[in-house]
């Protein structure tokens, strides 16, 4: 497919994916294809250290269009954005919203899906959807998860604006950055990931996510195992420890 409203470019095992469709990046469904089309691609590549999502403009993303929430187009829409949230869910190493001006509506979902959320002290956050007539469906599911039942409420149900200090106390904000600066912290922090085995990103993901709802006693069981029985019989795992005591920079084998 070729990509129209939607940049991606790819280096070191960083995908770097940039919204960009004027002027506000508001997702049609046109756009959500294609984005479909490059999270799909990312949920295949063993060599991938993480994913980190921009906007081009003004804004990171403020929302997605109403025209295709008439009736005759609604379920298609549904469909293709409901896509956007089940493919991040399934790419396995960490996904980073990196977020400057207005991040409204399914651009919020769309932030709040990914597992780091990256803001300019600039960006500001809201799910409107309320003033038109709707609920947000994804923010529905994923804010209480993250900021508690009482505040996701709040969110929804009020329309209002946050900034981007304001999502940070909430819970759903990681970092706030300077908007001088705010690219190159970014970059910053990608080169902390970047810096580790994809392998052990992908597992350290995967003890935190697969064991998010269990008893505690079942949890502990499965990250031991997960511990035992796969990280220590991993290449890089040894490499880490061989290059700790060799003072040496370690050579990751991704195995």
């Amino acid at each position: 497919m070729e990509l129209t409203n939607i940049k991606m470019e790819k280096s070191e095992g960083i995908a770097k994916i940039t919204l960009a469709r004027p002027k506000h990046n508001v997702f049609n469904i046109a756009m959500m294809k294609e984005l479909n089309t490059v999270l799909e691609q990312l949920t295949k590549d063993k060599d991938l250290k993480a994913a980190a999502i921009f906007g081009e403009g003004k804004s990171w993303c403020a929302g997605v269009d109403v025209g295709d929430h008439k009736p005759d187009m609604v379920s298609d829409m549904i469909a293709e954005f409901n896509r956007i949230f089940q493919l991040i869910e399934k790419i396995e190493v960490p996904v980073i919203a990196a977020v400057h001006g207005a991040c409204l509506g399914g651009g919020m979902e769309v932030a709040i899906a990914c597992d780091i959320i990256l803001a300019s002290d600039k960006a500001v956050f809201g799910q409107p959807e309320i003033k038109l007539g709707f609920f947000p469906p994804y923010a529905a599911i994923r804010l209480p998860a993250l900021i508690g039942v009482a505040k996701a409420i709040e969110v929804c149900a009020t329309g209002k604006q946050y900034s981007a200090k304001q999502a940070q106390r909430l819970g759903f904000a990681s970092q706030v950055f300077e908007s001088e600066t705010f690219a190159e912290k970014v970059e910053d922090y990608i080169n902390e990931i970047k810096y580790s085995s994809p392998l052990i990103i992908r597992l350290n993901k995967k003890a935190i996510k697969n064991n998010m709802g269990l008893g505690f006693d079942k949890a502990l069981e499965s990250v031991s195992d997960l511990f035992l029985n796969v990280l220590m019989k991993t290449e890089d795992t040894l490499e880490g420890i061989n290059s700790f005591y060799g003072k040496r920079k370690p050579e990751w084998k991704n195995g």
